[in-house]
């Protein structure tokens, strides 16, 4: 299972180039968007670390449920982070990936202080406008002890 990054999509080039080539090498890939990013639905400003880690545990359970469980995960910058959370998981790779989930808020941490006054603030991230709302500052905060 192939899960991009904080910002990206399931169709982001290193994630289909990488998926493609293992797909060539009989390795099956199941690519997914997070809620609110790329072809999925929701909301990306209602998400935060936590219901990301929720979407990858359903995309593992959609696999174990209608093929097999995913053995490997391969994690784009926050996307490997939940292997602990598929006891099936017999390797992970990540690319690009912080030791600490609060690391993502340095993308926009000049809007910090108006996220935490306001509760939420439209920040603009690889060029894109993205909601971010204080819950989310909260849960990447509390990721890591």
């Amino acid at each position: 299972m192939f899960t991009h990054c904080f910002t990206c999509s399931k169709d982001f080039f290193a994630v289909t180039r990488i998926s493609n080539t293992l797909a060539q090498r009989g390795v099956g890939v199941l690519r997914f968007d997070f809620t609110g990013l790329g072809n999925s639905g929701g909301d990306f400003s209602n998400t935060n670390f936590s219901s990301n880690i929720a979407d990858l545990v359903q995309a593992a359970s959609f696999m174990k449920a209608e093929y097999q469980a995913p053995r490997l995960l391969i994690g784009h910058s926050l996307g490997g982070a939940a292997a602990e959370e598929i006891p099936e998981t017999l390797a992970v790779a990540t690319i690009n990936a912080p030791s600490d989930p609060a690391h993502v808020s340095q993308l926009f941490t000049t809007s910090i202080p108006e996220i935490e006054n306001q509760g939420e603030v439209e920040v603009q991230l690889v060029g894109c406008s993205f909601r971010i709302q204080k819950q989310f500052l909260d849960d990447i905060g509390g990721a890591c002890p």
